[in-house]
This record gives C-alpha cells, sequence and structure tokens, in this order.
C-alpha cells in the first residue's frame, strides 16, 4: 500500500488542496437564539453565486470532506483554525468555479468521457500525477502495472473506504482539470495576432533613444501660488470617480489591557524553585525527574562549551563542575531554571560515515525491511562491498550514487537517531536505526577530534499569570467598560487615564489584527455593531479575551463597498487637483523659458534648474532611471527627433522638458516570431482572464463571515 502514500504526499502537486471548517455547534446555537424563524432559508444562507443560494449545511459538508482529506494528504488529526480558514476559502472559491463556469462548459459541450479519463490513469496519456504516483522507486520509472492492480483492489473492495474516497476526489481533480483545460484551448484558438500589431510591437522596441531632460518637481510650487474652489475638487471627483472605489471595512478602537506575571508571580515562581532544589540534586534519575517536574522537558543533546550559555559554560568548564552538580537557580527571561550536569565525555566534534536507507510507509513494509537491514548488516560486517550495497538498496539516490557516503557533519546536522548512531560507534562499527525516513544502516567510517562534550539537565519554570493575576487585570478592565459605555465616554476616560489607543481597519472575512490573538470575535462583531458603540462578544460582554489581553473597542467608522463619497476622500482629491494646479503653474513657466531660449541649457538657465541625463529608453520602457513612472515622458522622448526640443510635458512628478541626444535602431525583429510570441502570450492568459470576465458578470455575495 505503499502506493496511498504517495497518493497522499503527492497529491497536492495537482492542485493546492487548502481547506477549513468552523464549529457547528457553535453557528447552530447563534441561529436557535432567534426562535423558530432563524432557521428559514435566507437565515442559513453562507452566499449567493449568479442567483445559486448557497446553503450552510451543504457547504460546510463539502469543507469537511475537504478536511478529512487534507488531513490524509498531510498525515495528521487536527487542523488548527489558520487552516481551516485557507480550507474554507478554497472550498468557497472551488464553488465559484462549479457555478461560473458549470453552463459555459455544457453550453459548449465541454465534457470527460470515461474513454479519456481511462486513457489519463492507465492509457497511451497517462496525467502527471498518476505518473509520480505510481513511479517505481528502484527504476524511477512509471509503472502501468501498479496502476492496475491498485485500479482492480479499488473494484474488488480491498482497499478502505477512506483510500476509496481519496482516489475517487483525486480522479475528480483530474477530470476538473481537463475540462478547464479543454476550455483554455478553446479560448487560446480563438485568439488571433496581427501582422499590424507584431510590427506594433516590434517598433516600439525597435528605437533606443538617450535624452536630456529638466525636471520641475510639483512641490516647487507653494500652496499660495494655486487656488481650489469647491466646484474644481467636485468636477475631479466626478471624473475620476473609478479612483475612489472601496471594499467594504471597519474601523475599530480599542485599548489592552494586558495579563502579564505581578511581582508575585515572579516571587512564587522563584520560591517553587528553591524549595525543589534539594529534590533535584539528590535524584538519581535526571531525565525522569525533568520529565515529571519541569515546564520543559529533557533535551537529549551533547554540547561544547561554545554551544552551552556563557553561565553554564563558565561554571562547568571554568569552575570544574562535576556530573549531578547543581548550578543556581537563576533566572531566565520569564523562566528560573536549575541546571544539573547530567553527563560529560570525551567525544568526536564531528564524524565521516555513510548509510544506506530501506523506505517504510507500512506495517508490512517496516517487518520486510527490518529483515532486510538485518541481513544487510551481517553482510557488511563478513565484508561485503558497502558501496555496491547502497547502489543497489538504498533509497537515498544523493548519498547511493557515492555508495552511501555523507562526508563528514557536526552534531545537529541530521536528525536526532541517526545522529545518535553515527556519533556513538566506534570507526568501522555499523548499526541499525529507525527515522521518520525509514530504516537506515549506518556505518561510522571516521571519528573526528575528540573534545569534551556534556549534557545539561535543565529544570525549569515558567512565571506565568496567576489567577489571582487574571481577576485583578479583569477587574480594571471591567471597571473601565462599566463606566464607559458610550464612544465619548470611551474617549474621554482614555485622556483622563493616558491609556494607548489603538486603531485597526478590518475586512469582514478578516481573522487577523496586530498584536491580538484570536482575533476573528473581535472582527464578526465590529460588522455586527452600530457605528460609535461599544462591541460586545457574543455572550454581551464588552471584554473580549484575545490571548494574554483583555480588549475593550468602539466601532468609530463603517465604510460599504462602492464609490467613496467625496467627503470620506477630500483629502486624496485636494493632494490630486493640487498637483493639476500646480503643474499648471509650472507649464506656464516652462514655456515662457521656451520662448526666449533655443537650447535646453539655457532654458535650465532661466528656470533655475539643471539638466540631467537618461539613457537606453523605448517605448516599451517602464520607467526612467532616478525619475520614476513617467508614461509621457518615455512616450514623448520616443516620438522626437535628434535635438528637437519638446513642449514641457505634465508627468506624474512634476514637468518636464526633453530634447534626444541620440538614437540606435536596433536590428528589425522578425515578424513571424513575434507574432507566435504574442499569440503564446495571449494563449497563457486567456484561461484566467476568460474566467475572471465570466466571474465578473455574474453577482456574487458573500455572507461566509456570519458564519466563521
Amino acid at each position: 500500500m505503499a502506493t496511498l502514500q504517495k497518493i497522499r504526499t503527492r497529491a497536492g502537486l495537482l492542485v493546492a488542496i487548502v481547506i477549513g471548517v468552523s464549529l457547528a455547534a457553535f453557528i447552530l446555537g447563534d441561529l436557535l437564539q432567534g426562535g423558530s424563524s432563524m432557521f428559514q432559508r435566507n437565515r442559513l444562507e453562507v452566499g449567493e453565486i449568479d442567483g445559486t443560494s448557497i446553503q450552510y449545511p451543504e457547504f460546510q459538508s463539502e469543507v469537511e470532506e475537504l478536511g478529512e482529506i487534507f488531513k490524509q494528504n498531510y498525515q495528521t488529526s487536527q487542523l488548527d483554525e489558520n487552516m481551516w480558514a485557507q480550507v474554507r476559502e478554497q472550498a468557497w472559491q472551488q464553488k465559484i468555479a462549479e457555478i461560473v463556469m458549470g453552463e459555459t462548459y455544457k453550453d459548449l459541450g465541454i465534457n470527460v468521457t470515461s474513454e479519456e479519463l481511462f486513457d489519463m490513469l492507465q492509457g497511451s496519456n497517462i496525467h502527471p500525477i498518476v505518473q509520480q504516483i505510481f513511479r517505481n522507486p528502484e527504476t524511477g520509472q512509471f509503472d502501468r502495472g501498479s496502476v492496475v492492480r491498485f485500479l482492480k483492489n479499488l473494484e474488488t473492495g480491498a482497499v478502505t473506504q477512506e483510500n476509496r474516497d481519496y482516489w475517487l476526489t483525486l480522479e475528480n481533480q483530474i477530470v476538473d482539470e481537463r475540462t478547464q483545460s479543454k476550455y483554455a484551448n478553446m479560448v487560446g484558438k480563438g485568439l488571433y495576432v496581427t501582422t499590424q500589431e507584431a510590427e506594433n510591437t516590434l517598433q516600439a522596441s525597435s528605437k533606443t533613444v538617450n535624452f536630456d531632460y529638466i525636471s520641475l518637481p510639483h512641490s516647487t510650487v507653494s500652496d499660495d501660488e494655486i487656488s481650489i474652489t469647491e466646484k474644481d475638487l467636485k468636477d475631479y471627483y466626478n471624473a475620476h470617480q473609478e479612483d475612489y472605489e472601496q471594499e467594504q471595512s471597519r474601523r475599530i478602537e480599542y485599548i489592552t489591557y494586558p495579563v502579564s506575571p505581578s511581582a508575585d508571580d515572579y516571587a512564587d515562581a522563584e520560591k517553587w524553585i528553591n524549595d525543589i532544589k534539594s529534590d533535584f540534586a539528590e535524584t538519581d534519575d535526571n531525565v525522569q525527574f525533568v520529565n515529571a517536574n519541569s515546564d520543559v522537558a529533557f533535551e537529549n543533546v551533547w554540547e561544547k562549551r561554545d554551544d552551552l550559555p556563557e553561565n553554564i559554560a563558565t561554571w562547568i568548564f571554568d569552575e570544574g563542575a562535576q556530573v549531578n552538580d547543581v548550578f543556581g537557580p537563576y533566572p531566565d527571561g520569564e523562566t528560573f531554571k536549575l541546571a544539573k550536569l547530567h553527563k560529560s565525555e570525551m567525544m568526536p566534534d564531528s564524524v565521516e560515515a555513510r548509510h544506506i536507507l530501506l523506505q517504510v510507509t507500512t506495517q508490512a513494509e517496516l517487518l520486510a525491511a527490518q529483515a532486510l537491514a538485518d541481513s544487510l548488516k551481517t553482510m557488511i560486517e563478513k565484508g561485503a562491498d558497502f558501496a555496491q550495497l547502497a547502489r543497489d538498496n538504498s533509497v537515498d539516490q544523493g548519498s547511493a550514487i557515492n555508495g552511501g557516503d555523507l562526508g563528514w557533519f557536526q552534531r545537529g546536522q541530521m536528525v536526532k537517531p541517526f545522529e545518535d548512531a553515527a556519533f556513538n560507534n566506534k570507526k568501522g562499527e555499523v548499526t541499525v536505526v529507525t527515522s521518520q525516513f525509514g530504516i537506515h544502516i549506518v556505518q561510522t567510517t571516521q571519528l573526528g577530534k575528540l573534545t569534551p562534550q556534556v549534557q545539561v539537565a535543565y529544570l525549569v519554570r515558567n512565571v506565568i499569570a496567576s489567577t489571582k493575576t487574571y481577576q485583578n487585570v479583569y477587574a480594571k478592565a471591567s471597571e473601565f467598560a462599566g463606566n464607559n459605555t458610550s464612544r465619548e465616554a470611551f474617549d474621554a476616560a482614555i485622556a483622563e487615564q493616558k491609556l494607548t489607543k489603538r486603531v485597526a481597519n478590518v475586512g469582514e472575512n478578516d481573522r487577523q489584527i496586530v498584536g491580538l490573538e484570536n482575533a476573528r470575535q473581535l472582527v464578526r462583531s465590529a460588522y455586527e455593531a452600530e457605528e460609535n458603540s461599544i462591541l460586545q462578544t457574543t455572550q454581551g460582554s464588552p471584554i473580549f479575551e484575545l490571548g494574554d489581553n483583555f480588549v475593550i473597542a468602539v466601532l468609530v467608522q463603517v465604510t460599504e463597498k462602492g464609490i467613496a463619497p467625496l467627503e470620506d476622500v477630500k483629502p486624496r482629491v485636494e493632494l490630486a487637483v493640487s498637483k493639476e494646479k500646480k503643474a499648471e503653474v509650472l507649464v506656464e513657466k516652462a514655456k515662457a523659458a521656451l520662448s526666449g531660449n533655443s537650447d535646453l541649457a539655457s532654458v535650465a538657465a532661466a528656470l533655475d534648474t539643471e539638466v540631467k541625463s537618461a539613457n537606453s529608453i523605448n517605448f516599451n520602457s517602464f520607467s526612467i532611471p532616478g525619475v520614476g513612472l513617467e508614461p509621457a515622458v518615455i512616450g514623448t522622448v520616443t516620438s522626437l527627433n535628434v535635438d528637437q526640443i519638446s513642449a514641457p510635458i505634465a508627468g506624474n512628478n512634476g514637468v518636464f522638458v526633453v530634447v534626444v541626444t541620440s538614437e540606435t535602431q536596433n536590428p528589425a525583429g522578425d515578424i513571424a516570431a513575434e507574432q507566435n510570441r504574442l499569440a503564446q502570450t495571449l494563449n497563457y492568459r486567456a484561461a484566467q482572464q476568460a474566467f475572471q470576465a465570466h466571474r465578473d458578470a455574474v453577482e456574487i455575495v458573500d455572507k461566509r463571515s456570519k458564519f466563521y
């Protein structure tokens, strides 16, 4: 069954399955609060895509199915909330694609027949992911027989339901990919690049120019030199409304009451570590004692002097600590520690080793691999050629080609079981060990210089906030919340108490706020509250417990999706109008200078500025070095004749006057080749842009934030 393991670990090559789930009990409990009417269809609606209502039970079921596949893929039994959030997003995007493109595929008659699927799974045109899954580990080649055997087992029920579901999902992904590919090819075949288009793009890059220029930045015009009326602002706003489109958002202001250990908590931790010191010193089993009592488990590592903290290195190597001596207690950040010298030996600082790796993915393979490993070990000890055995048996092809040789390495460079075997071996000794990569037959071929190395057992007591500390901090937050139930009172109290007020702008589906843990509940509250109101938890409390912070927040601004009102974007409009007005002033100044001077140096002198240069610019250039994005300037210089001085150009950063000093005609490109290049570019963009066009043509209403 090694094949199924490969399916799990490699299926991600086809599509990224990122999936998530919510707590159904919480959601249903929230819905039940509104009585029986809450079960109406619209109250369970997660969203609407092109008129199709997506109901919570249906969507959640799909999310959970994908979640199970994800767990199999990564061999885990649990997904954290961040991964579930990604999963829900992927499930939503797949739902959009399914509904938006489903009718399109149907109308165009695009489908994948059973014969095509057979061909991709075991026929003449095997899908790449199937080729990777069913690859012979010895030859590296695709093994068609493995596919056939697996599919026969699938038909006869010789595989688990879990693996059956997994394989069927993979088949569906292959079908979806082929369907999308057919559509993309169809769209791509309908695109054509004309000869004129190819000639235009070649011409755009055929001439490269060097030019001199003077620039008059907008900042050289003072605000007093221009006049901006309310009509100017309205006219500009009306003409550029597309620049002021905004997404839905909420702006909150909040204060935090951090829960951090008090002086009493530090004193309690210090007392605990002092009280246990004698027991730690007397124990005969340092490892068990640490694992039973310390907040940090024993670390089975050997360390040289340079690897140790300075105080511990001094105690051991300078002060002559003996095995089972105890150092401390001593503070280390938010912990108190005791250090006990557990072991001290002269050991090699590095080793040279080689290995043979046998891969194990099932219990049956484990038994067979163990037997083979014991056999290979015996053969090596009797004088067999290790290098040849490695080339014949090791799945680590990177080292097998060198006879299994891994070269020299120090501690910390290999997985722990392998490292221990290599460093504990005598020169030439062979050991069999198991790691997460499989079974290793390890032979240490050389030992490095012997150096003193030690193992230290650390007994650690973390300083944490006690229940009393939590209660004290909560009482302060509760007092503030109880006395300040409006935005006005909230702001006044913050000013009076000289508290730090923080601000966050959050989208409806945001899950994080910088500096706060598990902030999703605060975001959801912001979208359920009225503007200028104090936010509340689902239990009606104004105090949110987010990680080690108690948070009190107020909703200060509601921004809906669409064109922002003029008043909301007035500063941006004023800045844009100011640039236009200042550009007009600068253009007139430049015109006056041009009227009395025939060369750029004289114009620069009249305008009290300097002449600068730019080189190797053509029509396709993205920007001008040292200047930035100036498409108007680039368009002008590539159309001017040599030594021709331009009229003033209103650019992004100011007003420019330019003169081309030289030009170079590049070799003419091949029109047919350029047509082919442009066609390939169009084909590459076809699928994504075609889908986006279909998506933009339908209405999509996302209500997931009400449930997750």
